[in-house]
């Protein structure tokens, strides 16, 4: 075998031995098998051996001696770790083989740019050669799957929605009914809000997510979503509206015309800091998260349950900016974020959609032409500013200490909040809130209204997947608004039927609704349909 002939062979090796990497990489970053052969390399100039016997772990009785033995003192191309072993019983990564086998070729390849030929004994080659005959058909059939799937890639790639956008979707659905005991309902001031027992509905929620990344590491978030009412489209909204017995997902977004319920940019200016800017946001994606109690579509429907209610009087779409920083992304985050509820209004007129059902219970003469409701646009009149603080070292507890204040309606208000979970055991977990605030002016005068919820969460429960979980809390504790405290309970049974359906019954039970202790208790049923794509 003449220089030309063994070069074009040894190319039809390389070729073929490279098809395997190919097949290995298509499973791994190639930038992270960039810096393993990196590494390799830069082990290779610290580790180099010329002698089997620099080995300090491989003895001529080991199986594999004589090959190894070859690999080193014939052609350097087999090297140890920088403590002079060998390791011949570890369990081999693709990435060093993939560093071992470009050791070799590259050395293969000295040598025959040296012509050096004759260094390379025929045996080998021979051995080489039957090598590649006897798995002939098996590299046939690699080079085939990667002509196969470069085809897919290609379909993929111009059939793809956008290069730099994904698109998620959620429908939700839900079947609620129930009633009331006694005659008649009323709300905190002793307005009749129902006489008779409401029918049972049908409700719906559809979103559309578009999240597009410029570079990697940002998101533009565009959320259009649509549903079936602002909350009086379901019992529990209806017969108490004021403080959050409303079906959670009924209530986002607040209106029932199709539109953007969220529109802010997110980036990362350093690895343990993210920072996002929009013109519609919520200020309860960035702050009071828990981990069992608030995704609304996901596990308890109750709003109250869904975040500390007291928290945010501003809770629709706002304008503003937010921060979330975990340094050195250790067990310590800290979190801020400010709102203000009628960014676009640089006067003094028109409704504010941004706040909190019972804000609009504290503040009755808050009408559109109010001359109280103080100046608007980004830095007046109606604002939330909220910082938090959490302590989470591990997955199974996390302790969170927040405080909100600002204006609403051109009247003060600051509440402080805590918020817990601790995971007993992957099938059992603890959380619970509590709020403490002030809001001042009321129609009720300056009043310290205070909250708290508490639960179980039981993942897995019956089947792998899903979620249970029951709470009780009551929403707005205050001796100054009705003559009861209004106590919520909820349970819900969260069964997966694939990974893009869920299905869900809920029940609600309200105690002295409206904080009015000669209201009877509400109940209600819901069967809540989600699916996502």
């Amino acid at each position: 075998m003449d220089f030309f002939q063994l070069s074009v062979w040894f190319s039809t090796l390389r070729w073929s031995i490279a098809s395997s990497i190919t097949i290995l990489s298509m499973f791994t970053h190639s930038k992270v098998l960039a810096e393993s052969l990196s590494v390799a390399a830069s082990n290779n100039a610290l580790s180099q051996v010329t002698a089997v016997s620099q080995l300090s772990d491989v003895q001529s009785t080991d199986w594999a001696f004589q090959a190894l033995r070859s690999l080193v003192e014939r052609y350097g191309c087999i090297v140890g770790y920088p403590d002079r072993t060998f390791r011949g019983n570890q369990t081999l990564t693709r990435y060093e083989f993939a560093a071992g086998l470009n050791a070799c070729l590259d050395r293969i390849n000295e040598l025959l740019a040296a012509n050096t030929s004759n260094f390379i004994r025929r045996e080998d080659l021979d051995q080489l050669q039957r090598l590649q005959e006897e798995f002939a058909a098996e590299l046939a059939t690699l080079r085939g799957r990667i002509e196969s799937l470069e085809v897919r890639t290609a379909t993929l790639e111009t059939a793809q929605f956008s290069t730099t956008t994904k698109l998620r979707g959620q429908v939700i659905f839900a079947a609620t009914a129930g009633g009331f005991q006694g005659d008649r309902i009323v709300d905190p001031t002793n307005t009749v809000l129902s006489r008779k027992q409401p029918n049972a509905t049908f409700i719906y929620r559809a979103a559309l997510d578009l999240n597009t990344s410029f570079r990697g590491n940002d998101t533009l978030r565009i959320l259009l979503d649509v549903g079936s009412d602002s909350g009086t489209d379901n019992t529990a909204g209806l017969l108490e509206p004021n403080f959050g017995s409303v079906l959670d997902f009924s209530i986002k977004p607040p209106v029932s015309t199709f539109g953007i319920s969220r529109a802010y940019y997110t980036f990362k200016p350093t690895a343990d800091l993210s920072v996002s800017i929009g013109a519609n946001m919520r200020l309860t994606d960035y702050i009071d998260t828990n981990s069992y109690a608030n995704l609304s579509f996901r596990d308890f429907s109750t709003q109250a349950f869904v975040n500390n209610y007291i928290l945010f009087p501003l809770f629709g779409p706002v304008a503003g900016a937010a921060i979330a920083w975990k340094p050195g992304n250790g067990a310590f985050s800290l979190r801020a974020v400010y709102g203000a509820g009628n960014p676009e209004n640089p006067g003094r007129q028109g409704i504010i959609t941004a706040i909190t059902p019972f804000v609009r219970l504290l503040y009755p003469g808050a009408t559109p032409t109010a001359a109280n409701l103080g100046d608007r646009g980004l830095f007046g009149d109606t604002f939330q500013s909220s910082v938090e603080a959490e302590y989470a070292p591990s997955k199974t507890f996390a302790l969170r200490l927040q405080y909100s204040g600002g204006e609403v309606f051109n009247n003060r208000f600051d509440v402080f909040g805590i918020n817990a979970e601790l995971a007993l055991s992957p099938r059992f977990a603890l959380f619970g809130r509590y709020g403490y605030g002030s809001y001042s002016n009321t129609t009720f005068g300056d009043i310290n209204p205070s909250y708290w919820m508490a639960g179980i969460a039981l993942p897995d429960l019956l089947s792998k997947g899903t979620l249970a979980g029951i709470a009780v809390g009551q929403p707005f504790i205050t001796n100054d608004i009705g003559n009861g405290t209004q106590t919520n309970f909820e349970a819900f049974y969260n069964l997966p039927l694939n990974d893009n359906i869920q299905l869900t019954p809920v029940v609600q039970v309200i105690l002295n609704p409206g904080n009015q202790d000669g209201n009877g208790t509400i109940i209600t049923g819901t069967v809540r349909t989600v699916f996502s794509f």
